[in-house]
């Protein structure tokens, strides 16, 4: 072999080394989740740090929990994410559908608030919440109207025409109140007639709008048309920090809790990266830059706040979750597709 062909077989070889190599770093991981806040806080201070550390990228497949339990669902044979984020409620309905894996043991996963491991570790929460009320603060100090207290605030004559719910048969938001004033009438999760046979006449007077998500609320707060309606404590934080003059109210009767989960989807194309994406994002580290960037209250008590007021955010938290109610999550999914057309039919209709 002459040396020039000997030179051209060498860097033949060194560039196919160096394309090997490269198309080992090009990994990608889809991560489904809620788009906005969610997206934004964790792609700007959560993904940076892992995706230098194991030369991936990973990409954010935006929607609400239906939405991305749908995409998993539709492509359960040969998944196109690796990781999703899904309301609790949500979340168990995946489980049941065997689109998880169970989470691989770890110091991380050891470490989380027992409450936010679920069932044999096929999912563990990611960011802990849970629905109350929230009000136009603007609205009421105008009207001299004394801050809410209890779910069924919602049915005060005042409020006609300025109350704003969430579909109970799209939203979490709007499915929690409409159970905790099932709970106020009498009735349970394997019971809601007294919540269907009284809403409409108690609550539903007063609703300007079902809506299917919170998205409009910021709009309906600075037009004037919202005074009051379910909402967790994250949401109106974040509201607040846009200059939306909103404030979190904790019922008397609880508020619920709400819970988003991670789960690796199973038989995905990268089960060890996309096990070891799940367990960095249970980490101190992770949870306190997700705290930081986007009010994300971590389920790893030993995540810090970062500034005097996201501590004091998660004092004030903590203090309700000592009156936050769990509900029956395996009776809520097993009738959940008979509420929702008895929903649309008797209450949106």
């Amino acid at each position: 072999m002459t040396k020039t062909r000997c030179l051209i077989t060498v860097s033949a070889a060194a560039l196919a080394l160096a394309a090997g190599s490269a198309a080992a770093q090009s990994k990608t991981l889809y991560v489904g989740m809620n788009g906005g806040n969610f997206e934004k806080a964790f792609t700007s201070a959560v993904f940076p740090d892992f995706e230098k550390a194991n030369d991936v990228k990973v990409v954010v497949v935006p929607g609400g929990s239906a939405d991305i339990l749908a995409k998993a669902t539709a492509a359960k044979d040969k998944p196109q994410m690796h990781v999703m984020f899904l309301d609790d409620g949500v979340m168990v309905r995946a489980i049941g559908a065997g689109l998880c894996e169970p989470l691989k043991p770890s110091a991380n996963l050891n470490a989380v608030l027992p409450g936010s491991r679920m069932k044999n570790d096929m999912a563990v929460g990611i960011d802990l919440g849970m629905t109350g009320l929230a009000y136009n603060k603007k609205m009421f100090d105008e009207k001299g109207w004394a801050a809410p207290t209890s779910w069924m605030d919602l049915a005060d004559p005042k409020y006609k025409g300025k109350v704003v719910f969430q579909s109970a048969s799209a939203s979490s938001f709007g499915l929690h109140a409409f159970l905790m004033f099932n709970r106020i009438q009498g009735g349970s999760e394997t019971n809601v007639e007294p919540g269907f046979n009284k809403f409409t006449s108690l609550i539903g007077g007063n609703v300007l709008e079902f809506i299917p998500s919170s998205a409009k609320i910021s709009e309906m707060v600075q037009t004037g048309e919202a005074a009051i309606f379910p909402l967790t404590p994250t949401a109106v934080s974040n509201l607040k920090d846009k200059g939306i003059p909103v404030e979190y109210a904790q019922p008397k009767e609880g508020s619920v809790v709400l819970m988003v989960a991670q789960c690796v989807i199973a038989k995905n194309s990268e089960p060890e990266l996309a096990q070891k994406l799940a367990e960095y994002l249970l980490s101190p580290e992770a949870q306190s830059k997700a705290l930081a960037a986007g009010n994300i209250v971590p389920s790893n008590p030993a995540a810090k706040a970062t500034t005097p007021e996201a501590e004091k955010k998660l004092e004030v938290f903590h203090t309700y979750m000592k009156t936050a109610v769990n509900l029956d999550w395996d009776a809520i999914n097993e009738k959940r597709p008979d509420w929702n057309s008895r929903w649309n039919k008797m209450i949106e209709r």
